[in-house]
């Protein structure tokens, strides 16, 4: 309900947690677990590490930044051989080939992903390239001078109803990607 998203759990997988823990030890044990699994079990660690916390999650305010700030800092005390064996149980239920199966299913669902061919369509139609190839032929086949500035004007009115959706888009795209 707080809309925390995933944003929270950034450092842990760019660094495979190495940038919020601070005993060496840690970070050389869950090194050792990386390299010998899966490319994604850094995944399955965050998802067995927000699990472990999830009385602490569900007794923080129902505020975004309270509960991005609970899950961005990992308590040093955790229980890692647990959460590693916890974390390779997750693996074993949900395989990354049927995470990818549901993920499909879920992105026909989605808004987003589906409008993402309009949104580079459009992009597409709003080149330069594009713009200029349509304002020659344009030109071409209309000999007056009327008719060429009533085809700029249309295509410039075409360009600014679009270059709104783009804007409309391109903000709703940050926003969607900031937010998951």
């Amino acid at each position: 309900r707080a809309e925390v998203g995933t944003i929270f759990a950034l450092s842990w997988l760019i660094t495979w947690y190495g940038h919020v823990l601070s005993e060496f030890k840690h970070t050389l044990r869950l090194y050792d677990f990386f390299l010998a699994s899966h490319p994604l079990m850094p995944i399955y660690l965050a998802a067995t590490i927000v699990l472990h916390r999830a009385k602490e999650v569900k007794q923080t305010e129902c505020d975004m930044a309270m509960v991005h700030h609970l899950l961005s800092h990992i308590p040093q005390d955790l229980p890692y051989e647990v959460l590693i064996s916890q974390a390779q149980a997750l693996f074993s239920q949900y395989p990354p080939p049927l995470l990818a199966k549901q993920a499909a299913l879920q992105s026909r669902k989605s808004l987003s992903i589906s409008t993402f061919q309009a949104f580079q369509l459009s992009t597409l139609h709003q080149r330069p390239d594009v713009v200029l190839q349509r304002l020659t032929r344009a030109q071409d086949s209309t000999t007056s001078r009327h008719g060429l500035e009533a085809a700029l004007s249309r295509d410039r009115s075409q360009l600014w109803q679009r270059g709104n959706r783009m804007v409309k888009m391109a903000v709703w795209g940050l926003s969607a990607t900031l937010g998951a």
